[in-house]
C-alpha cells in the first residue's frame, strides 16, 4: 500500500472521529431521505444494461459540519459476469446471458466540514468532504467489488443574489479486488443552482470522473434537477442525467424525498 493511500485513510479516520465528538456540542438537524434511481446504457457493448438504485440515508447537519450513512438496494439486469465497480464508477461488462441480480449495495459514509474557508467580501465559501464506500455489495452477483474505497474532495461555492455556482475536485483511492486492476482516480464537477423561491431551486451540472481502467474512456455526464421544500417537514426532488461517453449510462432519471426532523 503506497503512502498516498495511507494518507487518505488517516485523514478520513480523523474526520470521522472528529464528527462523532464535535456533534455533541452542536444543535443538530436530522434528515431522512430515500428515493429511486433508474439508468440504462450499453457502456460500449452490444447489450443494454439496466440498473435500479434505491438508497436509504440518515444524515446529521450541524452549523459547521454534516455526516451521514447510506444503505442502498441495487438491482442490475445485465449479461452474466457484469461487475458494478461503484455506484458512480464504471461497469465491467460480462459475456453471458442476460440476468437480473439484486441485493444490498455498498454502504457509504460521508462527512463534510462547512466553511473551512469563507470570504464574505467575495461571497465565496469552501467545504471539505470525505467519503468511505464499504465493500458490502455481493461481489459474486457482480453488485460490487467487495473492497473498500476512500475519497476526499473540496467544494467551492460562489454566491450571487438569486443563484450560486459550484465546483468540486476530489480524489478516490480504490480497493484492489481480485481479477480487476482498478486505478485511483480524480473526479470533479461544475454547476449552477438558481433559487427560484425560498422553497424551490433548480440546477444544472457537468460531472467528470477519470476512468478506473488504464485504457478506459473517462466518465462524463450532464445532469439537471429541481427541488421543492413542502410546507411541512418534507422535501422532494427530481433529476435526470445523460452520459457523454461509453463509460457513462446513456440516460438516467430519479426522484428523492426528504424528511427533516
Amino acid at each position: 500500500m503506497n503512502s498516498l493511500q495511507n494518507s487518505f485513510k488517516v485523514a478520513l479516520a480523523v474526520a470521522l472521529v472528529c464528527g462523532s465528538t464535535c456533534s455533541l456540542a452542536t444543535d443538530n438537524n436530522l434528515i431522512f431521505s430515500t428515493g429511486a434511481d433508474y439508468s440504462n446504457g450499453d457502456y460500449g457493448g452490444d447489450q443494454t444494461i439496466e440498473e435500479w438504485y434505491v438508497p436509504v440515508t440518515l444524515k446529521y447537519v450541524g452549523d459547521t459540519m454534516s455526516y451521514g450513512v447510506t444503505i442502498p438496494y441495487l438491482s442490475v439486469r445485465a449479461p452474466k459476469g457484469t461487475v458494478v465497480t461503484d455506484t458512480d464508477g464504471q461497469i465491467v461488462i460480462g459475456g453471458g446471458e442476460k440476468r437480473t441480480e439484486s441485493g444490498i449495495g455498498d454502504i457509504i459514509g460521508r462527512i463534510t466540514f462547512f466553511d473551512v474557508y469563507r470570504n464574505d467580501d467575495l461571497d465565496i465559501a469552501v467545504d471539505l468532504g470525505a467519503k468511505i464506500k464499504l465493500g458490502t455489495a455481493d461481489e459474486e452477483k457482480g453488485l460490487g467489488t467487495g473492497k473498500t474505497d476512500y475519497s476526499l474532495q473540496i467544494n467551492l461555492f460562489k454566491f450571487y443574489d438569486d443563484y450560486y455556482l459550484s465546483g468540486t475536485l476530489g480524489y478516490k483511492v480504490r480497493g484492489e479486488p481480485d481479477g480487476l486492476d482498478l486505478e485511483d482516480v480524480w473526479f470533479g464537477s461544475v454547476g449552477a443552482v438558481y433559487l427560484y423561491s425560498s422553497k424551490t431551486k433548480v440546477g444544472l451540472a457537468f460531472d467528470f470522473r477519470q476512468s478506473s481502467f488504464y485504457d478506459g474512456e473517462h466518465i462524463r455526464e450532464l445532469s439537471a434537477f429541481v427541488y421543492h421544500r413542502l410546507e411541512n417537514s418534507w422535501g422532494i426532488s427530481a433529476y435526470s442525467y445523460a452520459g457523454l461517453s461509453d463509460s457513462s449510462p446513456d440516460f438516467g432519471i430519479g426522484v428523492s424525498v426528504k424528511y427533516y426532523y
